[in-house]
């Protein structure tokens, strides 16, 4: 009997990061990745973004495991959230099960899981349909692995993130010959790698960037910030090297640094003399020529943490006269305008900022021969290019199309697209609705499009309050508008259009008051329209608007003699009542405050519980290639 397949991606298309896809094979679904994302421009205040897995909550009792491929943020981010909903075995090498451990015990909800399985390049599951195996590959943190699913139709190939390096070392060395016989037993389909897509050179090897890096440490005479992601192994220990060859002491800023490292050294994948490290407070009595402060930041991300250091935010250490900040992370182009204005601060700051990525090639992910390499060693039916923007996933399939694979082999889909293959064929099928789930400080999907758009405006075009006092039984407002304004314009330079302003409330909040039917939503409503339409005609922009309309001699509802009578008879009872001593009230268990019940929700929706989920009906799709949809996120 032929196996039924489907893929469905829950992120990492047509985006960087929050990489997590689901492979259902005979209704047993198999988890690959579980990552996170963090927020881009335009998603004020969110601090991290991860997937919406609504569908999966929905077919919980079908999932059978999730299957890490490297303990980067973008594979294992979203691991706490995922765990406190679904208890499930989790697999991955020593590394990165290690790394797990330490996001799952930062979260109360899962700190005691422990259903963690350690696995390696030799490992082999039999799940009875599926049989899953890994093999090595090359990235930025040690014992990084791909995942093949072999199944009776073939196998799915998950490559997670990779690159090629002839001159990487053990730990972090890919298994060509695996992968050549994992391409001659048969591969259905690849889901593959694709951030470095567009870009046609070669990867710089580790090598030339451990040499660039000590050269910095070299030539400069002040302080180097090197700013690193924290998971970055291998770029941790280059900068331990480089600092021992250099004569300078490495300084580490950051809890979640400080636990990485002690993981890394433990298991030994990272080491160097003890009498490297030195404290914040040792740093006073070094020449700026002798140290290197090495600086990650929150979860790992560092150049939110740049930005502090140069605006004097931190307790300890910040940005100094002369310091050079190293930017040894290549971040994604949705972050470019963080970046320069990241630079933009450390000039101010009276420091300088040297990226590693402007002198050379240098990522953890594929260029796009590495690409064209892979699809030769595992000689793949069908691609589906993974981790990327659109225009990413679609130069993987052009290049993939150089070799001559057929354009109507290859799938670029969105969250939420169902690929499906039964009875010899691959194609789309009837979608799920896979939107964002946006974390704000401890809040888990609560923030939604209508709280962003807010933000959004605030952030721009600031807030402006009117406050109106109104006597409504006689009609008439009893004190001026007072107005307050912060974000929009400086009151007392214009107090021409304050006054104006204060004399249109005053109109709208007559007029409402002089209606037969009077409504409250009606009133602020009207106060906002005619306040909204001035403004933006006076300004050109739209602040928020908030009107707040309190009342005095408010109204009463008038007793009646039924009240009245209903009134005294519960008197009357009470007296009696009182006249009897009262029983002490008996401990009861059940009388303990019952804990509310909460559900992630998604940014979609904005509400406090999920909604059904509906197929989405799919227009016919042309024949071109790398386009097999045309749904935007």
């Amino acid at each position: 009997m032929s196996a039924k397949i489907k893929i469905v991606p829950f992120g990492g298309v047509r985006e960087n990061g929050k990489n997590m896809y689901a492979v259902d094979v005979n209704g047993s679904i198999y988890i690959l990745d579980c990552g996170l994302k963090y927020p881009e421009n335009e998603l004020l205040g969110i601090d991290v973004v991860i997937p919406d897995w609504s569908y999966l909550r929905e077919n919980k009792d079908r999932i059978v495991a999730v299957f890490l491929t490297h303990g980067h943020a973008d594979a294992i981010g979203a691991l706490p959230y995922f765990l406190s909903e679904f208890n499930v075995p989790v697999f991955g090498s020593e590394m990165t099960i290690a790394l797990a451990k330490l996001n799952v015990a930062d979260e109360p909800k899962v700190k005691n899981y422990d259903d963690f399985h350690v696995v390696d390049e030799k490992t082999e599951i039999d799940f009875g349909d599926v049989v899953v195996s890994f093999f090595a590959t090359t990235h930025s943190i040690p014992e990084s692995l791909g995942i093949d699913l072999k199944t009776d139709e073939g196998q799915i190939v998950y490559t997670g993130d990779f690159k090629f390096d002839q001159t990487a070392k053990p730990g972090y060395q890919t298994d060509y010959a695996r992968l050549g016989a994992i391409g001659q037993a048969g591969v259905l389909a690849v889901l593959s790698d694709s951030a470095n897509a567009e870009n046609p050179n070669m990867n710089a090897s580790e090598q030339a960037i451990a040499e660039s890096i000590e050269e910095t440490f070299s030539y400069r005479d002040g302080r180097v910030v090197v700013a690193c992601v924290a998971s970055n192994i291998l770029r941790i220990q280059q900068v331990f090297d480089a600092a021992a060859k250099t004569g300078r002491k490495v300084c580490l800023t950051g809890q979640d640094l400080e636990k990485i490292v002690n993981t890394a050294m433990k298991l030994g994948k990272l080491s160097f003399d003890d009498d490297l490290l030195v404290t914040p407070e040792q740093l006073d009595s070094l020449k700026p020529a002798e140290t290197v402060i090495l600086q990650t930041g929150k979860m790992g991300e560092p150049i939110k943490s740049i930005q502090r250091m140069a605006n004097k935010q931190e307790k300890t250490l910040n940005i100094q006269e002369g310091d050079l900040v190293y930017i040894t992370t290549t971040p994604s182009h949705a972050m470019d305008t963080t970046v320069a204005q990241t630079r933009d601060m450390v000039y101010r700051a009276g420091g300088e900022v040297k990226a590693i990525s402007d002198e050379m090639n240098s990522s953890g992910h594929a260029y796009k021969r590495d690409l064209q390499l892979m699809l030769n060693l595992l000689k793949p039916k069908y691609l589906v290019p993974i981790q990327g923007e659109y225009r990413l996933l679609n130069a993987h399939a052009n290049a993939a199309m150089e070799l001559g694979m057929p354009a109507d082999h290859i799938f670029i889909l969105a969250k939420g697209d169902v690929l499906t293959y039964a009875k010899g064929t691959m194609g789309l099928g009837e979608g799920i609705e896979v939107s964002d789930t946006m974390i704000d400080g401890i809040g888990v999907g609560d923030i939604g499009n209508i709280v962003l758009r807010d933000r959004k405006v605030l952030a721009d075009d600031g807030i402006f309050i009117a406050v109106v006092t109104i006597d409504r039984k006689k009609k008439q407002i009893v004190a001026e508008p007072k107005i307050t304004s912060r974000g929009f314009v400086y009151v007392k330079a214009n107090k021409d259009l304050m006054q104006e302003s204060g004399q249109i409330i005053q109109k709208a909040v007559q007029n409402n008051l002089d209606n037969k039917e009077f409504d409250w939503g009606h009133l602020k409503q009207d106060v906002r329209e005619h306040l909204s339409h001035y403004l933006f005609e006076q300004t050109h922009r739209r602040p928020v608007i908030l009107p707040v309309i309190m009342e005095v001699n408010q109204h009463h509802r008038r007793s009646s003699s039924k009240d009245k009578a209903t009134t005294g008879k519960a008197q009357a009872k009470d007296t009696k009542a009182a006249a009897k001593p009262k029983a002490k009230a008996k401990p009861n268990k059940n009388n303990q405050p019952k804990a509310k019940k909460t559900q992630a929700t998604t940014a979609k929706d904005g509400q406090g519980t999920s909604k059904p989920r509906r197929n989405r009906k799919r227009r016919p799709r042309a024949k071109k290639p790398a386009t097999t949809t045309d749904k935007k996120d």
